[in-house]
């Protein structure tokens, strides 16, 4: 069962999230924090799998405490939980190690499902966010020659997986895509992380919006 730690600076938005996750089946609240820096000793501590993470803090902000536990080496997965969809929070959180982020208007269900499919190590995104991403990595200029050649390494079952990736899809959504086990997807999304020089999902994600890659499929790259 995934163990799940809350941080945010609202005293009333940790109760309504643990009380959301409390009543999901399959989850563990094992604590809440009030602060970034609470959070990062608290996380040390009890080793939650997922860290419900608000970035918006005084003090040690949400992205300065997950740079804080990627520094001391934390295997947590950072899910953001946010009112902002602003540029600069997704893409700090991003470079700090976040593996996902949703707005805080997000449905208790669709929170649920979202802090299950952290623990799996897969990515989760807003709609909204990914939108802004996609149109932030559209508008910048042609990708390094570096990057292209990273991306020219992969088959092409694994640009197939890199796309239905860039579309938020889950392994097991990408499995029934096209026609595969999961555990085959797996081993894609292992290897194509590998050949472009990621750690996550997310990163290969926003590396191949940067490409022009994301989206319905389309040609190969030479």
């Amino acid at each position: 069962m995934p163990k799940v730690l809350i941080a945010d600076d609202v005293a009333g938005v940790r109760r309504t999230l643990r009380a959301v996750l409390d009543e999901a089946a399959g989850l563990d609240v094992v604590g809440c924090a009030a602060d970034g820096g609470e959070a990062v000793e608290r996380t040390l501590r009890l080793q939650p799998d997922v860290v419900l993470m608000d970035v918006r803090m005084p003090g040690v902000d949400g992205i300065e405490a997950i740079r804080r536990l990627r520094a001391a080496g934390s295997r947590a997965r950072v899910l953001v939980l946010t009112t902002s969809d602003m540029d600069d929070v997704v893409q700090d959180a991003l470079e700090a190690g976040a593996l996902g982020f949703l707005l805080k208007d997000v449905a208790s269900d669709r929170l649920a499902d979202a802090v299950h499919a952290t623990a799996r190590g897969e990515t989760v995104m807003d709609p909204v966010i990914t939108r802004r991403l996609v149109d932030h990595w559209l508008a910048r200029p042609a990708p390094e020659p570096e990057v292209r050649e990273r991306l020219a390494q992969l088959t092409d079952r694994e640009l197939e997986v890199l796309r239905l990736l860039t579309r938020g899809l889950s392994n097991a959504q990408i499995a029934d895509e096209l026609v595969l086990g999961e555990a085959t997807v797996k081993t894609h999304v292992a290897r194509l992380l590998g050949k472009l020089g990621v750690d996550s999902r997310l990163q290969a994600v926003v590396l191949a919006f940067g490409a022009g890659v994301g989206g319905p499929p389309g040609p190969r790259l030479s």
